[in-house]
């Protein structure tokens, strides 16, 4: 690493995201996979728990005085501007002070915020805890998935971003299946069983807090902040831990990079870059996240109605079915996972993007006709989500990467808010009253319109997707602090077309 005074700041040439991105995969990356990627797990867990066990909080007994509706919409909705609010607001936060400070903070604030949720006494209490509970989980996503893209190798980061964001539906499981035992007053008393699913999340953080606390901060944001003897001690550690454990010198990073280390990215900064400089990959990120908001909303917020509905499966049992759609969930990223990395983003992201969306499109015309029982139509469903869930996957995975280092965790933040707040605000606006009437027809439009919109959104994918598979983060998006020439990368020659990386005085896509 070389230096040179350069105005206010300092000109550094490095090879840090060289070596990280030339690591073979060890035991320290398993570390940072359980100690950062497990919290999405709870993410499932807290949803899935609070609207299962909603017509348990409304029972007289429950020691809350509170009704179903407020459990599955003010609560609801508090939970989801909480994290609209706290990942903008903790996004910004995570590219000023860095990746580690902050989520250790964020999941502080969620597991405070899911403990004394347990203790609730009134409706107030209970409301505010959800919105803190929201304020965590959104602070989360952008913390952890800039951290995850920035120390894992660029080979394996498809894979690996897809499964961790997957393994929310492990939580949504292990919701519906504790909500079961939740609802038992043979096993639990009424006013004792929710509590006991809030107080077990709080445990389950506090694990993930100890183990997290081992995780380094990002090297990449440490060089550009004016820390580059302390990324240069962290990524020496890391490779003498690598080489103690493979039995063998690692290969030679290629490629250096030149930057001229500055403080935090202004809001004003972070627009241009985002809506101008790499406005192609802008539209790609709403239309991802739209797509598959209103594709979700579309099954899931109508879910346990329409098994009650059409037919006729006890409110308790449809835990069961949510168990098994969730299952299906988390095997399309698990499965489909390395074909992010191999096949390639564009043909991968707009294949599971449109697949999803013809197969409810047919669903939806099944079940028009009637052909369907509760047992066909959730397999109906899991089909759809199996590559429903890898796509959504791959959303949070794009906009943690096409975008330039200084603005990552801002704009992971950004398009996190825009697709839970379409999810969580126009999704119930649109699909309640659809899924709600008991007409087979409107619930057969609210099927259509999630798959038009996911399928609208494949097509924007096939022509906008970045071939950023195997490639340096620094490759697909040069780091606005960049000063020199770009220089080769170890990932040069992987797959890439013209226009997907330019100058910085020329306008992406």
């Amino acid at each position: 690493m070389t230096t040179a005074e350069a105005g206010t700041g300092r000109t550094v040439t490095t090879d840090i995201p060289a070596r990280l991105d030339r690591l073979p995969w060890s035991r320290w990356h398993w570390s940072i996979v359980l100690g950062l990627g497990t919290v999405w797990i709870l993410d499932g867990l807290e949803v899935t728990v609070v609207g299962n066990i909603a017509s348990r909080l409304s029972e007289p007994g429950s020691g809350l005085a509170i009704s179903s509706g407020q459990v599955t919409g003010v609560a609801a909705a508090l939970y989801v501007a909480g994290a609209c609010g706290g990942a903008l607001f903790w996004g910004r936060m995570t590219d000023h002070y860095g990746r580690k400070k902050l989520f250790l903070i964020t999941l502080a604030v969620y597991l405070a915020a899911t403990a004394l949720t347990a203790v609730s006494f009134e409706a107030w209490w209970f409301f505010l805890c959800r919105f803190l509970t929201g304020f965590g989980i959104g602070g989360e996503y952008a913390a952890i998935n800039s951290a995850i893209d920035e120390l894992i190798p660029a080979k394996h980061r498809g894979r690996i971003d897809l499964i961790i964001n997957g393994s929310f539906w492990l939580g949504a499981v292990g919701g519906s299946l504790l909500s079961i035992l939740a609802l038992n007053t043979g096993i639990l008393a009424a006013d004792v069983g929710w509590r006991v699913t809030f107080a077990l999340g709080a445990v389950l953080a506090l694990v993930i807090l100890l183990v997290r606390r081992h995780v380094p901060e990002s090297p990449r944001w440490l060089l550009i902040h004016g820390r580059d003897r302390e990324a240069e001690d962290i990524v020496t550690g890391i490779e003498r831990r690598v080489e103690h454990e493979k039995g063998e010198p690692l290969p030679e990073p290629h490629g250096e990079i030149t930057i001229h280390q500055r403080g935090s990215v202004s809001f004003a900064e972070i627009a241009h870059t985002v809506f101008a400089r790499y406005r192609r990959r802008a539209t790609l990120g709403f239309s991802l996240f739209i797509g598959q908001a209103f594709l979700y909303n579309a099954i899931t917020f109508g879910f346990g109605a329409i098994l009650v509905r059409f037919f006729s499966i006890p409110a308790d049992h449809t835990g069961y079915y949510f168990a098994v759609i969730a299952a299906g969930n988390f095997l399309g990223p698990l499965l489909l996972g390395h074909l992010f990395d191999t096949v390639g983003r564009r043909v991968m992201i707009s294949s599971t993007y449109l697949l999803s969306g013809l197969l409810l499109f047919g669903t939806a015309w099944l079940f028009g006709r009637g052909a369907l029982s509760a047992g066909t139509l959730t397999a109906c469903w899991c089909a759809v989500l199996f590559f429903a869930s890898a796509g959504a996957s791959s959303a949070y995975l794009t906009v943690s990467e096409v975008f330039p280092m200084e603005t990552r965790a801002m704009s992971i933040a950004f398009f996190y808010a825009l697709g839970t707040a379409a999810g969580g605000i126009s999704g119930p606006l649109v699909f309640a009253d659809l899924t709600n009437t008991g007409q087979v027809g409107d619930t057969v439009l609210a099927f259509q319109i999630g798959a038009g919109l996911m399928c609208a959104a494949g097509l924007v994918a096939a022509f906008l997707a970045v071939n950023a598979e195997q490639r340096s983060l620094e490759d697909i998006a040069e780091p606005l602090s960049q000063v020199a020439q770009k220089a080769r990368t170890a990932t040069e020659g992987t797959k890439g077309r013209p226009g997907d990386v330019t100058p910085p005085s020329s306008s992406p896509a």
